[in-house]
């Protein structure tokens, strides 16, 4: 399962090269051009079907990187310390096993034993500066010989089945957001041509700040935008009745605005009534929270009329995050439904 190669992939922002590699071979004999930019995008235009007189140019947007960490100091006595790459909140890392550099070298997040804390530090979140990663080693120079600073770490996470045996359609696994909207992706870009050219992106460095897509958006101009991706679900109980932000088992998620943009009208009204028409579940994101590709993307050159879809997740920026596999195909359905309906954007038939 490609899902299952990308999540277990190394791949924080700004060293994504083993997730371009993997999505590389999935889609090469699927599109007419792959190419790598300055960034580090992977770039793949599958052109319209023969006959389209100047086809629309849709650009498909899933970011390669995930949060991790990067290791910033050597102590004396071998520990290092680090600083986190992208948003992870610090309550979840003392006692996590991650993965260090090329060679992948393990380690544990350790912190001051709770048999040593005072009162007061018992009541407050550890912050990363007092953490360290174990590896074992006993020295300085026994550390270095293994890790040199400005290595990344993943969380030591394998992707798998998540809830009772024949029960569940659920799965666990690390970096959800976004190798779930990259295999929603790959998969749309199989398959015969679109009434519609195609320009699929994906992109670098969206957890620091949407780079990667700001220069492709700008590169390819393209007339219109889907961005996709992995996106919070909170749908667990709740002290008061309270709706969550996504549900996961009840379809792909379509934004109507988050913090980053508000999504063009005319097409959140084409995904939902294409939905409708397919019978594919679908719910919204509850508005303004988070944030996507599309913030840059739709501020490129002229503007860009853009909308997000996102593949529901549990936990995203932990260690394990659970998604289900019905609302993952259900994405890729709903898009490939929609591209041929955007043959004549902007002057949709609703």
């Amino acid at each position: 399962m490609l899902l299952q190669r990308l999540s277990d992939a190394f791949g924080v922002s700004g060293c994504e090269e083993e997730v371009r590699s993997i999505l590389a071979e999935a889609v090469r004999p699927h599109v007419d051009e792959l190419r790598t930019d300055s960034l580090g995008n992977l770039i793949a235009i599958k052109r319209a079907r023969a006959g389209v007189p100047r086809p629309v140019r849709v650009m498909l947007a899933a970011h390669m990187d995930e949060v991790g960490l990067m290791i910033t100091h050597v102590e004396k006595d071998g520990l290092l310390r680090f600083q986190p790459v992208g948003g992870i909140d610090p309550r979840l890392l003392p006692a996590k096993r991650v993965l260090i550099g090329r060679e992948r070298v393990p380690g544990v997040i350790t912190v001051k034993p709770i048999h040593l804390l005072k009162p007061e530090e018992r009541e407050r979140v550890v912050p990363v500066e007092q953490m360290y990663i174990d590896i074992g080693a006993t020295s300085k120079d026994a550390a270095e010989k293994r890790i040199k600073i400005g290595d990344y770490a993943v969380f030591a996470t394998r992707f798998g089945p998540h809830g009772l045996e024949g029960e569940s359609r659920l799965v666990r696994g690390k970096a959800f957001d976004d190798r779930a909207g990259c295999a929603v992706l790959a998969a749309v870009l199989q398959g015969e041509p679109y009434p519609v050219e195609i320009a699929g992106v994906f992109t670098v460095q969206e957890e620091v700040g949407l780079r990667g897509a700001r220069v492709a958006g700008y590169a390819l101009e393209p007339d219109v935008a889907i961005v996709l991706e992995g996106t919070i679900c909170d749908d667990l109980p709740k002290e008061k009745d309270q709706s969550p932000v996504t549900r996961v088992g009840k379809g792909p998620a379509i934004t109507i605005a988050d913090r980053t943009f508000v999504a063009d009208r005319r097409l959140v009204q084409l995904l939902v009534d294409t939905a409708e028409k397919q019978g594919l579940p679908y719910q919204f994101k509850e508005p303004a929270l988070g944030g996507t590709d599309a913030g840059a993307i739709h501020l490129t050159r002229a503007g860009v009329p853009s909308v997000a879809l996102s593949v529901p997740s549990r936990y995203i920026h932990g260690p394990a995050c659970v998604l289900s596999l019905d609302d993952l195909e259900n994405a890729v359905a709903l898009l490939r439904a929609a591209l041929p309906l955007l043959e004549s954007w902007p002057n949709l038939d609703l």
